[in-house]
């Protein structure tokens, strides 16, 4: 099975390496740092398992998830993370992704969830298992979109850029559009979110996990 981490901790990609690599029949095929760059090798590569961290600049884990899952249908995603709000749940289950481990029980059950998404099956980490659960019987299931889902996928990655402190020019240059465009992705992303600051823009963000403070 081979395997690719995107993390922008070296010490988690490391550690994360070490508990894999035991096993005799994987392979990590690829390390990212960023979002983008685990979308290029997911497309380019087409491993079996991506395992991705959430707060990831650039592109974050979220958004990461739904182009690979869209660039390499059959790679099975799997999240690792320190969240576990039901929100962030939520918007996990709505990119595709079918594993969530929290770092935190990544010791205990990581192993068990690369196992299961090699299977095409889905794992939870047990603490995230019971939110699913409980999600699955309120009035807006797990699974759904909240939130975020005003906006478009490109204007999600325009407000990470934006909360991350880039301007027009260097969005424009890192999506490879025009000023223009630019500036109109983020009037268009103020006026959806009612958003009167940049402050107001900063604090959406970190509420979704867009970017970690």
């Amino acid at each position: 099975m081979r395997i690719l981490i995107a993390d922008d901790h070296e010490v988690v990609r490391r550690g994360v390496c070490g508990l894999l690599e035991a096993h005799p029949r994987w392979r990590i095929c690829a390390e990212a740092v960023e979002g983008r760059e685990a979308v290029e090798k997911a497309a380019r590569l087409r491993p079996d398992v991506v395992i991705l961290d959430i707060g990831m600049p650039g592109l974050n884990g979220l958004e990461a998830a739904r182009q690979i899952r869209d660039a390499s249908p059959r790679s099975e995603v799997l999240i690792l993370t320190m969240h576990e709000s039901e929100e962030v749940i939520r918007e996990v289950l709505a990119t595709g992704a079918r594993g969530y481990v929290l770092k935190s029980d990544a010791g205990r059950d990581l192993v068990s969830a690369v196992e299961a998404l090699g299977r095409h099956e889905p794992f939870f980490t047990s603490r995230v298992a019971a939110m699913v659960v409980h999600g699955s019987r309120s009035s807006r299931p797990l699974g759904e979109q909240g939130e975020l889902s005003m906006l478009t996928h490109r204007e999600r990655e325009v407000t990470q850029l934006l909360a991350e402190g880039k301007g027009n020019k260097e969005v424009a240059d890192i999506l490879g559009i025009s000023v223009r465009t630019a500036e109109t992705h983020r009037t268009n992303i103020m006026r959806k979110l009612g958003c009167h600051s940049f402050s107001d823009l900063v604090r959406y963000a970190i509420r979704n996990s867009l970017i970690v403070p």
